[in-house]
């Protein structure tokens, strides 16, 4: 009955009923989060995401704290934040993004990752500015290669549009995330910024206000 009861009310948050609560959490801390995910993507090279791959990457998305819960019927919900590379090499202001996916299947359990999707081509970040983009469906997605051995002559051969990775207990793995959906999340946007944004404007307004904690997952993802 408890799994049941955990099932179901993952589903009511992937069908957007009490988003607001999720929203509720401080952008700030959120983006702390996502500093602690980088942050460990540099502290395990062998076992992280191959720095050719996100040296070459047009944007990235992390999602910390991604929540996959299920019995019979399972489902994953998260918030994070999506970065662009620019022209000269820097990254660009976040703009706050939802995660969202289900699958039907024997699972049991509740489980707490972090998801890191390496954006190879700027197509699939234009699509996910416009609106819900659905990983598989608007763009390819494939589990990614990981360790610093997967250096830039293996990154060539790779075909997809983006790579997704996901790190629980400490390691990086890559993942498979077809069908999951990514939407960017207004209200999350307005309350950080002050102000209703769209998030193509975020990511293009290199002098838009934002506290401290950007810059520092800038240098972060900078460093890396």
């Amino acid at each position: 009955m408890k799994h049941i009861l955990i099932a179901a009310l993952l589903l009511t948050v992937l069908t957007g009923l009490p988003v607001n609560e999720a929203r509720a959490e401080s952008g700030v801390s959120k983006i702390e989060d996502c500093i602690d995910v980088v942050k460990a993507i540099n502290e395990i090279p062998e076992k992280g995401i191959p720095p050719a791959l996100l040296h070459n990457a047009a944007g990235v998305a992390i999602i910390p704290g991604v929540i996959k819960a299920g019995f019979i019927l399972g489902g994953r919900y998260g918030t994070g934040v999506m970065m662009v590379r620019e022209k000269d090499g820097a990254w660009s202001n976040p703009s706050f993004i939802s995660l969202a996916g289900g699958s039907i299947g024997w699972q049991a359990g509740v489980e707490s990752i972090d998801i890191v999707l390496v954006f190879k081509s700027p197509r699939g970040i234009e699509r996910l500015m416009t609106g819900k983009f659905t990983l598989g469906a608007d763009a390819g997605v494939s589990a990614g290669p990981v360790g610093r051995e997967a250096s830039a002559a293996t990154d060539v051969q790779l075909q997809s549009e983006i790579y997704s990775y996901s790190r629980s207990r400490g390691l990086f793995a890559g993942l498979s995330l077809s069908g999951t959906s990514l939407q960017i999340d207004d209200e999350s946007n307005e309350k950080f910024y002050g102000k209703r944004l769209s998030g193509r404007d975020i990511v293009r307004e290199k002098d838009l206000a934002a506290p401290a904690v950007v810059e520092r997952l800038r240098k972060q993802l900078q460093t890396y």
